[in-house]
């Protein structure tokens, strides 16, 4: 159902991670993920702990799929000093191809506990259909009326 549209992310995602490295919008950090099809329903679900939901950005043109959100350092007070910061902060990005088979219509969006939890549903042009056979005699009768 998806199509891998950089073979060298997870590359960048282990660089960046111990490099220590954080997004920015030119070249943003990858989403981890997990997709899996449940049902009629395809599901994607994206770990972005700590982000707003008000940062985060779902758009879909054509059958791309494209995830964008935006995780900020936490304000402090003049008077603290940072001793550890393992937290990745900066522009974080997902783009997914989809399948034709999905309905990108209709999809929805939950964000719980740092997850953002994508439902496609499978469109119903794609999903498996009996096909009636008619009898020769049939046929003929239908051809035959005005």
């Amino acid at each position: 159902m998806l199509m891998r549209t950089d073979p060298f992310r997870e590359l960048d995602r282990i660089t960046q991670q111990m490099l220590g490295a954080t997004g920015t919008w030119s070249r943003p950090s990858a989403v981890p993920m997990d997709a899996y099809r449940e049902g009629d329903v395809y599901v994607i679900a994206l770990d972005l702990p700590g982000v707003a939901p008000d940062a985060i950005d779902i758009d879909v043109e054509r059958n791309m799929l494209t995830v964008t959100a935006e995780r900020r350092p936490v304000a402090k007070a003049d008077d603290v000093q940072m001793e550890l910061s393992e937290r990745p902060l900066g522009a974080f990005s997902r783009q997914l191809m989809l399948a034709d088979t999905l309905d990108t219509e209709k999809i929805t969006a939950d964000y719980e506990a740092g997850v953002l939890t994508l439902r496609i549903p499978i469109a119903e042009r794609a999903k498996p259909r009996k096909i009636t056979i008619g009898r020769g005699d049939d046929r003929k009768q239908i051809a035959a009326e005005p």
